[in-house]
Order: C-alpha cells, then structure tokens, then sequence
C-alpha cells in the first residue's frame, strides 16, 4: 500500500510539474498577451475573429504590409528563461486564406524568433535565435498545425535548422554574436514572435490574410521522468484492480 501511495504522489508531482510549464492560448480568454500587426494606413490588422477559430476563436490578420507578425512580450509562460525546462515544444496553429504579391497567390515562410532585447550588440535592437516552421500557402486549405521541439535549451550550439540574429557576416547574412550561445539567448527571452520577416530576408509589399490558433509552448518530459510517470500510472491501475477485486 506504501510503495502504491508513493507512486501516485510521483506520478501527480510529475504532472503537476509539466503542467506549470505548458500553455496554450486559443483566444478564448482574449489575446493573453499575442498582438499582430497594426496598418500604417488605418486599412486592416489584426484582431481576434470569431467566426475561424480551430475550435475556438482565433487571431486574424488582414493587411497589406512587407511581413507580418503575432508578438508576445507579457505572458510569462512564453517570456522566459527556457533554460530552466530542459526540453520545450513550440506550437501554433495557422490558417492561411490569402497571401498575393502583385495579385498572384504566392508563399511565405513562417519563422518562430527568440528574441533578447537586454543583451544586444553591433547597433541591432535584440539578440535571438530562430527558426523556420515551415511554409504559409492559400493552397493548403484548412489548418495546419507547426511546431519545433528543442531538445536541450542548455546547449551553446547552434540546433540543425536554427539560426541567429545579432551580427552579420561579411556578406550580411545574420548570425549569432561571437560572445553568445544558443542558451543564452533561450535564459533570456524578452519576445517570442511567429513571423514571416525571415532574418536576412527581403519582401514586397503583399496581401496577407492569415489566421493563427492554438499557441502552445509545452514541456517534454526526460526519458528519466517518463519512466517515473509510466510507474506510477501503472500504480494506479494495480491499486484500481486490487480495490475492485476485494
């Protein structure tokens, strides 16, 4: 019976853990934080539209600009120092009903950027780091789900298809500064932004009408913690069973 109450007490500290370390905003609760883009113009922007949501209402942006971008810089569950969770899941939801350039459908990337606006260097506003979730089409109809898992946030390495911003090399293309990492950047991120402002990268003024959903940032439990929640489930099924047969 001990050993059987210590599992279940593992077992819900574990979930409980994961659970202070995950978020999703799904905009039912208003933005919590996510503001889009407003027009130079006064045509457009960004709002929560109820009527699109995946499963709920979402943020919608309609607006003729160069790029557009969905910016946190207030929930603490997505500003933070990500170093602290070990591994994390970045998640969002995106719909994509137009993006015309010179009146033809064309596509664009969305980025996930990391940004760090208390350690800057070279006359840019932020260090970050960033990477490319994938590409927005009107062609892909409904909603696609994108994400990026980040499997150590105390590595000081660059992770496959990561990039940094805070430097450029000789032909301007961005990169980290010599004197910061990839964890350094992750202990202090000021701004999470989901962007189509690739780094490095330069647009014509397009048509965008893009919805988003869903924004999710989760922890991903150690191999160790896996086993320990898998135990203690297993607990809770031989004590369920031990109950009934009694």
């Amino acid at each position: 019976m001990k050993k059987t109450l210590l599992m279940l007490l593992l077992a819900a500290s574990q979930v409980s853990a994961m659970a202070a370390d995950s978020s999703t905003v799904t905009f039912s609760n208003g933005e919590e934080g996510w503001y889009g883009m407003q027009p130079l113009d006064g045509i457009g922007g960004s709002g929560i539209d109820t009527s699109m949501g995946n499963g709920a209402p979402a943020m919608r942006t309609v607006m003729e600009n160069f790029g557009v971008s969905w910016t946190n810089n207030t929930n603490s569950s997505f500003v933070r120092d990500y170093t602290q969770m070990g591994a994390v899941t970045f998640g969002i939801d995106v719909s994509t009903q137009s993006i015309r350039f010179f009146n033809q459908e064309v596509s664009r990337n969305l980025v996930l950027e990391l940004r760090d606006y208390d350690n800057a260097t070279n006359g840019l506003p932020y260090t970050s780091v960033w990477f490319n979730l994938g590409t927005l089409s009107a062609s892909q109809q409904g909603w696609q789900h994108l994400s990026v898992t980040i499997d150590d946030t105390t590595a000081t390495a660059l992770p496959a298809g990561w990039g940094g911003y805070g430097a450029e090399d000789a032909n301007g293309n961005p990169l980290l500064p010599s004197d910061r990492t990839f964890a350094s950047v992750l202990a202090g991120v000021d701004e999470v932004v989901y962007t189509t402002y690739v780094p490095g990268m330069v647009y014509g003024y397009t048509d965008y009408d893009i919805a988003i959903d869903n924004i999710s940032v989760s922890a991903v439990p150690e191999p160790s913690e896996s086993a320990m929640l898998l135990l203690g489930l297993a607990g809770i099924a031989a004590f369920a069973r031990r109950r009934a047969h009694k």
